[in-house]
């Protein structure tokens, strides 16, 4: 049985690094694992999503309805992807939202944080300040790494097993930076403070 991770951001945030590092993550504890990856104007500030399936046994696309959980690195992405989880998946989003340049551009309306966490209320969401997160552990980049870690107790993947993909897939000179957002942001997840 697949556990299926639906990671979406606008192009920019790391998204294609995050699922880089679930499946290295699955190959550390020797289990298979599909990906795939769209991102289409993702380089001026478009959508991305990055499906990862631990443990399937068929192609690597999710099929909506069918994600156990949804990784947002913004509120509208988590929105606009919601329809991917099934009716018991989670949901673990920044608190950022990031402005479409079609919304901006044309002055039109959006929800405020608390209506987006309202609307994603029946997928009882994880929701963090990734940036500030991040921030303290030494680089608002690793906001990426921040989210990996508050959804670590969610994911089927042991921590030592993520912490070697995370110092694998980054470049040398941040491994500590990322090794502290991914302590910082799974101590934020966790469901036992």
């Amino acid at each position: 049985m697949s556990y299926d991770v639906l990671i979406v951001g606008v192009g920019g945030q790391g998204t294609i690094l995050a699922s880089n590092i679930l499946g290295e993550a699955s190959v550390e504890e020797g289990r298979s694992v599909r990906g795939a990856e769209t991102h289409g104007m993702a380089q001026r500030g478009g959508s991305v999503e990055c499906h990862v399936r631990i443990d399937g046994r068929f192609g690597p696309l999710i099929d909506p309805g069918t994600a156990d959980l949804l990784l947002a690195f913004d509120l509208l992405e988590a929105l606009r992807y919601a329809h991917f989880l099934k009716p018991d998946g989670r949901v673990v989003t920044n608190t950022a939202i990031i402005t479409p340049t079609s919304v901006f551009s044309q002055r039109l309306p959006m929800p405020s944080p608390e209506e987006c966490l309202a609307r994603l209320a029946p997928h009882a969401p994880l929701a963090i300040d990734a940036a500030a997160i991040a921030r303290e552990a030494g680089s608002e980049l690793a906001q990426n790494v921040v989210l990996i870690g508050a959804a670590s107790h969610m994911l089927p993947l042991g921590e030592a097993a993520i912490l070697a993909a995370i110092e694998r897939s980054v470049p040398p000179k941040t491994v500590e930076v990322n090794r502290r957002a991914f302590a910082l942001g799974r101590a934020s997840g966790n469901p036992c403070p």
